[in-house]
């Protein structure tokens, strides 16, 4: 199905047509299974992906139900926008319980399941394989697991998106957020190309243009503080552009297992007192954040998509970020913001958009058009589409 353009997009008519799509290939009940909900404190733009995803389709009047693992201190069951989430197992428990409930049919029934998995997938194929599947992969995690887990358990996930996911999922259909991201699940996953589709990302309508920008030059970066989000990296460029510009600051915005290990780099670059943590803010903290910066920024090494560049350039604010698969679709080199290939390149850049307002004013005119198009709505009809194609591909 052609994807439908921003300027046509209504949301009740899309909605319509995900009722329409699904009825014509007998998809009522969608399972949807997810590691980690929405609500978890280390939640970031996969589990945004997922609850936006359910979201409409149950809009769209389809029976949703969300598996995903126990959230510390939450209900093990609750509804959220009409999708019944169902929390069991703990960050690695819900893959075996998943599995045990599946091969059981203790799911309840399902004309159709969506697996969003990062590396370690659920093998829904092998243990549901007569209901239509979808596997959402956001990026592939070959060559990054020694930043997500300790020794034994990153050869463990390294060898089973090596050898097991290839083996299961090959052959099924697949679907990723980016074009440069398919590329990866191709190479990697020796997957095959009629049956690997992109569904890019939306952005909420509260991502909008709007208030003041900061004073002073203003840098903010939206990440979960992990080894792969080359927050060493960003800051170590950041201290080239406070050189340049001692009135520059930074804004890291985001909790995570790395935070220590960032204060500690801050202080060794004698950067304490221009860079602020802000830990895990709400949505309508994030947006003021996307509002007054000048610039939003990513160093990270392996990204999807990177969603938070999006969700900037949704609020008029241009980017500045790593060359990698995922970025190459979040950000138009030239138009919306700036991609570079190395730490020079990072430092060089954001002197060049914060000095030069006439280059930073055309960028975020340009981020906002690259913005437009990027509807959740939109989102699901794809993933709805996919799931029906792989339906109809059965019968």
């Amino acid at each position: 199905m052609e994807p439908i353009p921003s300027s046509e997009l209504d949301r009740d008519a899309v909605h319509r047509a995900i009722a329409e799509r699904a009825a014509r290939s007998g998809i009522e009940r969608v399972h949807l299974l997810a590691f980690r909900d929405l609500d978890d404190p280390d939640a970031g733009g996969s589990e945004v992906h997922a609850a936006n995803v359910a979201r409409h389709l149950a809009a769209a009047g389809l029976e949703v139900v969300h598996h995903t693992g126990r959230v510390r201190g939450a209900p093990a069951e609750l509804q959220r926008d009409g999708v019944r989430v169902l929390r069991h197992g703990g960050r690695l428990g819900v893959f075996p319980r998943t599995a045990r409930w599946l091969r059981r049919a203790r799911l309840g029934p399902a004309d159709g399941i969506l697996e969003i998995f990062h590396g370690i997938p659920f093998f829904a194929p092998v243990f549901a394989p007569r209901v239509a599947h979808v596997g959402l992969v956001h990026h592939v995690h070959l060559g990054v697991w020694h930043h997500l887990l300790p020794a034994p358990g990153a050869a463990v996930g390294h060898l089973l998106e090596r050898f097991a996911v290839p083996r299961v999922y090959r052959h099924r259909t697949i679907l990723t957020i980016a074009r440069s991201s398919r590329e990866e699940v191709l190479r990697a996953y020796r997957a095959d190309p009629a049956l690997v589709g992109v569904a890019d990302s939306g952005v909420a309508d509260h991502f909008s243009p709007g208030g003041h920008r900061e004073a002073r030059p203003l840098v903010v970066v939206v990440a979960r503080l992990m080894p792969q989000k080359g927050l060493g990296d960003l800051l170590q460029a950041f201290g080239a552009v406070r050189a340049a510009l001692p009135e520059a600051r930074l804004a890291i915005v985001g909790s995570g297992p790395e935070r220590a290990a960032v204060e500690r780099r801050v202080a060794a670059l004698g950067l304490t007192g221009s860079v602020e943590l802000t830990g895990f803010v709400p949505t309508d903290e994030l947006v003021g954040w996307y509002r007054r910066a000048w610039v939003v920024a990513s160093a990270s090494v392996r990204e999807g998509y990177n969603l938070t560049l999006v969700e900037g350039a949704a609020c008029g604010t241009p980017s500045v970020a790593r060359r990698i698969p995922g970025h190459v679709d979040a950000v138009v080199d030239g138009t919306s913001g700036l991609l570079v290939d190395d730490v020079p390149g990072l430092a060089s850049a954001l002197v060049e958009v914060l000095t030069d307002d006439a280059l930073r004013e055309r960028l975020g005119r340009g981020a906002l058009e690259h913005a437009r198009p990027f509807r959740w709505e939109r989102t699901a009809l794809a993933v709805v589409e996919a799931l029906c194609q792989d339906a109809d591909r059965r019968r």
